[in-house]
């Protein structure tokens, strides 16, 4: 009898975290891993899901992913030389951190597949509390 919970036990381990093995190795893209936003917006636009939340600045949803980050046409201000333009470039500060798209993916909260997960994890926790009792009582 030993032996048979000990198996259905590993077995429900092993479901239990066999889907996340692909999740894993899955890289989440912040926009800090870019330097400018035209790379963000090409990986936006390789997936127009936004898994990665490119797009979470104040406001609906534009399809224009980390606004915050400086573009390539912008002028650049280097010590050597003057401006390009007659226009001061001004920085822009994010209002929102991990919701503006800043941050990791945690901010969102767990997924459905994470939900799955723990319900199935509580389940059998419960499953085995009530075959425990049962067995001490009898």
């Amino acid at each position: 009898m030993r032996r048979r919970t000990a198996v259905a036990g590993t077995l429900i381990a092993i479901a239990a975290t066999a889907p996340l093995a692909a999740t894993a190795h899955a890289q989440d893209l912040d926009c800090r891993d870019f330097t400018f936003q035209e790379e963000a917006q090409a990986a936006l636009d390789t997936n127009p899901s936004d898994q990665n939340r490119l797009d979470e600045d104040q406001g609906p949803a534009d399809g224009i992913a980390c606004e915050a980050l400086p573009r390539r046409d912008s002028p650049v201000i280097s010590s050597t030389s003057r401006p390009v333009s007659s226009a001061t470039p001004t920085a822009v500060t994010p209002t929102r951190g991990v919701q503006g798209g800043l941050g990791g993916a945690s901010a969102s909260g767990p997924s459905d597949l994470e939900m799955g997960i723990g319900t199935a994890f509580v389940a059998g926790g419960a499953l085995a509390t009530g075959y425990v009792v049962r067995r001490r009582r009898s």
